[in-house]
């Protein structure tokens, strides 16, 4: 298998894309540790889901800094080190963009704090231990949203958007220890957002050339490949949105 017995961390890993990616990873051999916030119930389903074994269940708020610090302790006891993270942690509420007192102060802050320095802190702690191996990856799951400016709200667009440069600025001052790479999904077929009709998601997909939109399927099997197949891939965005931007 080609990812017999590495170690893959993925923060937000029982959500929607999170758990298609932990199954993608654990079926080439992979051992998963699933980061969760709060979700410990169906973050110790998913580990008993997976194929293989040497799998965990990990409390991981990303907005904790503390936490994660002592998280990365215990992965280094547990399986001594780390192959592979995967920043996929993230939240959003929908705001309209010219709702501008809708999008408070509070929800951008909690934006910003999870999608951006979460991301970032979970780099900064687990760095020690992604150096260790062959070679590390993170992979930092951004949105087109980062891109073409139309998500969810303004602040999840622009928290997006500081991901996808920070993903450049880690590319170069970690390598050649360890590779950063961006993947951009376009809408997907998740709960992630909430509050908007049937009719919507109608509408986005029939707007997308290859008319649907986006599977967890997708997202993992990209992240697949950039694990095991892009290996000179490095501080690049790569879009998983299926030509969505074109039109």
């Amino acid at each position: 298998m080609e990812l017999q017995d590495q170690v893959v961390f993925i923060t937000g890993g029982a959500g929607g894309l999170g758990r298609a990616m932990c199954h993608e990873f654990a079926n080439q051999g992979a051992r998963l540790i699933v980061g969760y916030r709060s979700n410990a119930a169906g973050a110790a389903a998913l580990v008993g889901e997976l194929g293989g074994d040497g799998h965990s269940a990990k409390e991981a708020p990303v907005e904790d800094s503390r936490r994660l610090t002592s998280l990365a302790g215990e992965i280094e006891a547990e399986y001594g080190r780390l192959d592979i993270l995967i920043n996929n942690a993230g939240i959003t509420r929908f705001v309209a963009h010219n709702d501008l007192d809708g999008l408070d102060d509070e929800l951008i802050d909690d934006i910003f704090r999870t999608n951006w320095r979460g991301a970032f802190a979970c780099v900064r702690a687990l760095r020690p231990l992604l150096g260790t191996g062959a070679g590390g990856l993170v992979i930092n799951i951004s949105s087109i949203a980062g891109v073409t400016a139309m998500g969810s709200n303004i602040a999840y667009c622009a928290s997006k958007a500081a991901m996808n440069t920070m993903t450049m600025s880690l590319a170069r001052a970690l390598a050649p220890q360890i590779r950063v790479v961006s993947l951009s999904p376009g809408l997907a077929e998740t709960d992630f957002v909430t509050g908007l009709d049937q009719a919507w998601w109608d509408e986005q997909s029939q707007r997308t050339p290859l008319q649907r939109l986006a599977r967890p399927e997708d997202v993992a099997q990209a992240a697949l490949a950039v694990a095991t197949g892009l290996k000179f891939s490095n501080g690049c965005i790569i879009a998983v949105d299926g030509g969505r931007p074109l039109t």
